[in-house]
């Protein structure tokens, strides 16, 4: 039998809350029936931290500091890798892609009315995790070129 190199996708997403404990989500322009996480896929080579700020800075006009994994979750059928950031505020005001995002805004999202915004099953299970996550899973970035360079790491203080 011949070995046949896995392809598989990779996609972040960020969490981020306001000061009012409002969480930033959006409705893209193919599923504007849900909301969701900010986010999307990874290029080839890029780190998963610097393309969640990348993925949520296109879609919002808002800039993060990612500071931990909060989820790492797997579609068996698209063979797509997601992974959920919590991340914080940086800077900037909500000024979305229009070919891209129909609407971004600051949602109050609790257990009890988290149906009425959030309709896909897989993207609330996200995002509650996201909500009660205390801990972060530790997440680093490297380089070898030839020698071990770590280019990032984000871990709870």
């Amino acid at each position: 039998m011949d070995y046949e190199v896995p392809k598989h996708g990779i996609s972040v997403s960020a969490f981020v809350m306001n000061e009012k404990e409002e969480v930033l989500l959006v409705k893209t322009h193919w599923r504007s029936y849900t909301w969701e996480m900010p986010g999307g896929n990874v290029e080839v080579g890029e780190p998963l931290d610097k393309a969640v700020s990348r993925e949520f800075l296109e879609e919002t006009g808002i800039t993060i500091r990612p500071i931990g994994i909060t989820g790492v979750y797997y579609n068996a059928t698209k063979h797509v890798l997601s992974v959920v950031f919590k991340a914080e505020y940086v800077s900037g005001e909500i000024k979305i892609q229009p070919e891209e995002i129909k609407e971004a805004k600051y949602i109050k999202i609790t257990e009890d009315n988290i149906d009425e915004y959030i309709t896909r099953p897989q993207q609330k299970s996200r995002t509650l995790d996201a909500m009660n996550s205390k801990y972060f899973i530790p997440y680093e970035t490297w380089e070898v070129n030839p020698n071990y360079n770590l280019l990032s790491r984000l871990y709870n203080d």
